[in-house]
């Protein structure tokens, strides 16, 4: 993981070792040989009777990092400060370099790679990616990703088989912003029939979404969320296709960037 201690303010993942009537004990899954605490008062919010009702040993929680101790042996941890949501996405995420994790161990193992290869290797990708598991998502979607990140060798082409057929990003997103300008009459209700036109490529059954936003005259904001690259692409194509057709079909302008 990235550095030998969690920040203040950072997510963490945790299993509970001991439960105490003031509060429990946990080790930090992420970061082997930290300790944590999670007193009484930040277990949940309002008065907590009975602190065996909310926590266990053994349990798996997500806790937000308050401070670390005086002595730096412990942090001091809250169960309340986080959400439910922000809980489902920091499991996930943990449970994703996991998994990860395990890949790479394949990996190395098929080419003849020892422990130090495995380890530097997978440094190597957290540094370029951000994590491990986006090395293999990018690579999943895009058979240069590596390449482009300025990793070599015939490993490479394992790594991309490993990912296509163990990682399946959960969706693209692609943002696009529009400028828009139509100086006639009728001109808000041409940009509206405009980008009403792109949310109808809206399509539930094959999980694509096209949404738009007003950012302020004369910019509009368009999301589009698809199942993979090659679908998000192809509406974005014709997203675009749409929009500007209708606005200059009409006597206007337009333009769009992606960000």
């Amino acid at each position: 993981m990235a550095g030998d201690a969690p920040r203040e303010g950072e997510l963490v993942v945790c299993s509970i070792t001991k439960v105490k009537e003031n509060g429990a004990y946990s080790v930090l899954d992420e970061f082997p040989g930290r300790e944590g605490f999670i007193f009484i008062g930040e277990v949940a919010s309002g008065w907590v009777k009975n602190i065996r009702n909310h926590l266990r040993d053994g349990q798996r929680v997500v806790c937000k990092v308050l401070r670390t101790r005086k002595d730096g042996s412990s942090l001091e941890l809250s169960l309340k400060a986080v959400s439910e949501e922000r809980r489902r996405e920091t499991l996930q995420a943990w449970k994703n370099e996991g998994r990860a994790a395990q890949l790479l161990r394949v990996l190395g193992e098929k080419i003849g790679w020892d422990e130090a290869e495995i380890k530097h290797t997978q440094e190597e990708m957290i540094d370029a990616f951000g994590n491990l598991y986006g090395a293999f998502e990018d690579a999943a979607l895009n058979e240069k990703a590596l390449e482009e990140a300025g990793f070599e060798g015939d490993w490479i082409a394992k790594f991309n088989e490993i990912a296509v057929e163990n990682i399946i990003p959960p969706f693209v997103e692609i943002r696009a912003r529009f400028e828009i300008s139509v100086i006639v009459e009728q001109g808000i209700e041409v940009i509206r029939k405009a980008l009403c036109s792109a949310e109808e490529l809206t399509d539930e059954e094959a999980d694509i979404k096209v949404e738009c936003f007003y950012d302020g005259a004369p910019f509009y904001r368009i999301e589009i969320r698809a199942p993979d690259y090659q679908v998000g692409e192809a509406t974005w194509d014709e997203v675009n296709n749409r929009v500007i057709g209708a606005v200059e079909d009409s006597g206007g302008s337009a333009s769009s960037e992606r960000f």
